[in-house]
Order: C-alpha cells, then sequence, then structure tokens
C-alpha cells in the first residue's frame, strides 16, 4: 500500500452536505457515506480530525438577519455542529471504527471539552476525532475552525471538501468559462477573493504555513484519494 501524502489531517465538512437532497437536517445515506470515506482515510494510516459546519440546521448570519443579534445567531450556529459531530460520530461507530468528538464548549454530559492534549491522545490511538463547536466565539466560520484546529494539533493539510474539484476563477455553475486552478498561494487565494473559504480561514493558513486542498466530495474514496496523492483538486500553499 502507499504511504499517505499526509500523516495528520483536518478535514472540512459542510454542514449543508450532511442535508443530502432533503436541503435540511442530517440525512442518513449521506452521513454513512460520508462516514465510509473517513474509515477508509483512517485505514491508509493517516490520523483524521473532521471539522464539521451547522449550515444543514442554523446559520448564524442568516438568522442574525430574523433580528436575533449576531452573537447569538453564531452560538446556535455552532450548537448545530455538535449535533452534526454525534451523528457523524454515532455511524462512524456503528461501523466499528472508534470515534470520538471534542467540544469548543463545556457541556460534560454530552462531549469533552476540546484540548490539544485530548486531540493529539485519541488521534495517536486510532480515532477519528470530530471536532464540534466551532472556536466557541462567535463571527468566527467553521473554515478558520478547521485551520486554527489543524495549527494547534500539528496538522499537515487541511482538506476542504466541497461539492466541485477544486477553485475557479468563478462559479462553475453559473459561468461555463469559469477555469480551474491547480495550485494558489495563500495571497492569491486572499486578492481573488474566492468564495470556497473565507479571508480570515486563508489568512491564518498563510501565517502557519498550512496548505489547504480543495476538493469534491461527491464521489466515493475522494478523501482517500487526496491522502494517496492522485485526486483532484486545488492546492492553496505558499
Amino acid at each position: 500500500m502507499t504511504d499517505p501524502v499526509y500523516r495528520r489531517v483536518v478535514i472540512k465538512l459542510s454542514g449543508e452536505y450532511l442535508a443530502g437532497q432533503q436541503g435540511f437536517g442530517i440525512d442518513q445515506p449521506t452521513v454513512d457515506r460520508v462516514a465510509d470515506d473517513l474509515i477508509a482515510a483512517r485505514k491508509l494510516g493517516t490520523e483524521v480530525a473532521v471539522v464539521i459546519g451547522g449550515g444543514n440546521m442554523v446559520r448564524g448570519v442568516e438568522v442574525s438577519a430574523r433580528g436575533v443579534s449576531r452573537t447569538t445567531g453564531d452560538t446556535m450556529g455552532m450548537l448545530a455542529t455538535m449535533m452534526n459531530c454525534l451523528a457523524l460520530e454515532a455511524a462512524i461507530e456503528r461501523k466499528g471504527t472508534p470515534a470520538r468528538t471534542l467540544s469548543a464548549f463545556v457541556m460534560p454530559e454530552i462531549s469533552e471539552l476540546f484540548t490539544r492534549t485530548a486531540a493529539h491522545k485519541y488521534l495517536a490511538e486510532g480515532r477519528i476525532v470530530l471536532l464540534g463547536g466551532g472556536t466557541g466565539n462567535p463571527y468566527f466560520t467553521t473554515d478558520t475552525t478547521a485551520v486554527l484546529r489543524a495549527a494547534e494539533i500539528g496538522a499537515e493539510a487541511v482538506l476542504k471538501a466541497t461539492n466541485v474539484d477544486g477553485v475557479y476563477s468563478a462559479d462553475p455553475k453559473k459561468d461555463p468559462t469559469a477555469t480551474r486552478f491547480d495550485r494558489l498561494t495563500h495571497s492569491q487565494a486572499i486578492a481573488g477573493g474566492y468564495k470556497v473559504m473565507d479571508a480570515t480561514a486563508f489568512a491564518l493558513a498563510r501565517e502557519t504555513s498550512l496548505p489547504i486542498i480543495v476538493f469534491s466530495i461527491a464521489e466515493p474514496g475522494s478523501i482517500g484519494a487526496i491522502l494517496r496523492g492522485v485526486g483532484h483538486g486545488t492546492i492553496v500553499a505558499g
């Protein structure tokens, strides 16, 4: 078996993806398929941590537009990420692979608090570690959370799973002339204003010298393909 390109990664999944075709909530077949991909990635020898968004339940910006304070809306969104983590943890463990959810919030009846020590311990034990609760602070996206946690736990890359196979000059679903980039620097990604990730996440990745690989999760096995160095995506680094 070919050794994986990365020994430890943080994979960023959108909450919306877990909703599947229903568009809201949790679609169990989709969760099971993601669990299969994560388990296969772990079996390659890579230590896997996962950050999940909460947009299939709540988006803080949208809630705040309806009269709720931005801080409260973002907190609701961060709590939604915990529900997604628990759903994915259950699916992974049901398939016979150990997993552990760590939360940015103190909620001992539900999840252990995230610490670097705990994350290192569970990853070294072979568990898939699910990182919920965002950063624990409002105004920061789960994209930024993924980069922050990757830096904290010494991950070698952030794998940003999307519904397109990389970063494009424009939305390829709306603009047939959009071109895909094989590689960008962090600064180019920020200057280009590409919507695949927010500028804060790219800036933090630049500061911490973390590569980000943007790829499509639509095809089963796509995570493993990236880890084996044969996947199709855009590398944002340097």
